[in-house]
């Protein structure tokens, strides 16, 4: 991948928001937002009448969650399933591409939408839940009932999204979250499973700040792809949110840190080995990676154990994987013509970060166990935007700010001050498996009080802060499936872990000791 000097990349940068500017501000300074196609798996799956259509410009394809319908999936039938799971998200972005070049059609008419995209998204559909269904039955597992319920898709408008502005803690002006949001010493605090809600986000997000694109904003950031000058906020203008969790008597209060580069290499791609292995281009959006040098959708635990690492302790092959970040400044890679890239509409610059700490830390009310070799863990929702926020985890920031948290909008740094991205993974762990049918039910968040949930125990919690140096202003953004329009609560991180047994056993012995350690 081609890489450009920090002053030229400000440059062009600063050179294509100028010109945003320029176009987003007009009639007395009024900001001028449009809405783009999206498509995506959310909660709901009725195709809404052509009457709740008119005058609004739809914005994405809401399908239901397909793996969350699902029940625990036998050992037996998992690969085929997660290659259907997968062939989903595929139907999804094509669904995505054919809404988006008719986009000005549909408008006009809602039931060509529903003809030449929603119908045959929803055969397809119905095939993949049933060829699902099949493999379930096949391995004596009990056929799930009802899955033809998950294969109808609706279309909807930005506005409409889930969590948005409805008391949950996600409004359209940057949400009040309420939970823990990346916070340094990384104690997530999150209920249950996976509710991934950051400190008080109550700030004003993104109101009074008219930020420009990387590109034309009237075709919303990467050619109509997103995301929109109400996606960023300035930093300075959000409240502090952070609220570290007490430290109990009995705490493990040690950390210890892996130093494994910040993929200086440029090792790429758009697989993710976790959630659709077997499948190429299963994220439909570029990672980078760090650490374990085998890592592609084909990768066995055992090429995993075999492969070489970027970590400078050898016994530390684990595999770190994060979606890249790109300038939106109109120089592209040379995957623009590539899955991953260009071809799922993901365009600019991929930025190397400046920075990337890997802690584990302990736990705020007792002890830590090691966690099993090969344990897998996501943490944040690639599919945030349409399926609401119940899992989004990962927080925004920027250095000399980080008490300033945010999880659905982009920050906007000053002059000198770095942007920040920060991915706190589950601590609580079943005792049981190293991944799950839906890749997150195997592991947990603490509850508020520091504790497990019942049947978990404590492991040490990976926190991952990774460091921008990009220009002032908002020409930048993650990657993402097409359909989630680079929206920043998309945000995510993988993990697995491949740590030798020796250096586990230190980890743990040094956090529960209260140590710092390297």
């Amino acid at each position: 991948m081609r890489r450009t000097s920090r002053k030229k990349r400000s440059t062009l940068a600063n050179r294509a928001i100028a010109a945003s500017a320029a176009l987003i501000l007009g009639g007395g300074g009024l900001l001028a937002v449009n809405v783009y196609a999206s498509a995506g798996e959310g909660p709901s799956g009725s195709p809404p009448t052509r009457t709740q259509n008119a005058g609004r410009q739809m914005s994405t394809i809401d399908c239901p969650e397909a793996v969350n319908g699902l029940p625990e999936v036998p050992d037996r039938a998992r690969g085929e399933v997660d290659r259907e799971l997968a062939a989903m998200d595929t139907q999804i972005t094509d669904a995505y591409r054919q809404f988006a070049d008719r986009q000005e059609q549909m408008a006009q008419d809602p039931g060509l939408a529903e003809n030449a995209v929603l119908d045959p998204l929803r055969s397809k559909r119905t095939a993949s839940l049933d060829r699902i269904g099949i493999a379930i039955g096949r391995v004596g597992g009990e056929r799930p009932a009802g899955l033809e319920s998950l294969a109808g898709c609706s279309l909807r408008a930005d506005d409409s999204r889930p969590g948005n502005g409805d008391g949950d803690g996600n409004s359209s002006d940057g949400g009040s979250g309420d939970g823990d949001g990346g916070q340094d010493d990384g104690q997530g605090r999150d209920q249950g499973q996976n509710q991934g809600r950051s400190e008080g986000q109550g700030q004003d997000g993104g109101q009074g700040q008219d930020p420009g694109q990387g590109e034309d904003p009237g075709q919303g950031g990467q050619g109509g792809n997103g995301p929109e000058a109400s996606d960023f906020v300035d930093i300075q203008t959000v409240q502090p949110s952070v609220d570290r969790p007490r430290q109990r008597r009995g705490a493990s209060r040690g950390t210890f840190t892996t130093d494994c580069g910040r993929n200086e290499n440029g090792k790429f791609n758009p697989d993710n080995v976790i959630a659709a292995p077997g499948v190429s281009n299963g994220a439909h959006h570029m990672h980078d990676y760090i650490g374990n040098q085998a890592n592609d959708a084909f990768a066995s635990d055992d090429d995993l154990a075999d492969g070489a690492t970027t970590c400078r302790n050898q016994g530390d092959r684990s595999t770190y994987y994060w979606p890249v970040l790109r300038l939106q400044n109109g120089q592209n890679e040379n995957d623009v013509d590539a899955d991953g890239g260009g071809r799922d509409q993901n365009v600019g610059e991929i930025q190397t970060p400046s920075e990337v700490t890997l802690k584990f830390v302990g736990s705020p009310v007792g002890r830590v166990t090691a966690m099993p070799r090969f344990l897998r863990i996501i943490t944040g929702d690639a599919k945030a935007f349409t399926n609401g926020d119940a899992n989004a985890n990962a927080s925004w920031s920027c250095t000399g700010f980080e008490d300033r948290q945010l999880k659905d909008k982009y920050p906007i740094c000053p002059e000198g001050s770095q942007m920040v991205r920060t991915f706190a993974f589950q601590n609580c762990w079943d005792g049981q498996n190293t991944d799950s049918a839906n890749h997150r039910t195997h592991v947990a968040f603490a509850q508020d009080d520091g504790r497990c949930p019942s049947g978990f125990r404590a492991v040490p919690q990976l926190v991952q802060r990774i460091v921008y140096d990009v220009p002032p202003g908002p020409g930048f953004a993650v990657d993402s499936f097409p359909e989630q329009l680079h929206k920043p609560i998309t945000d995510h991180g993988d993990f697995i872990n491949v740590f030798d047994e020796r250096l586990m056993k230190n980890m743990v012995r040094c956090i529960n000791d209260g140590r710092r350690c390297r």
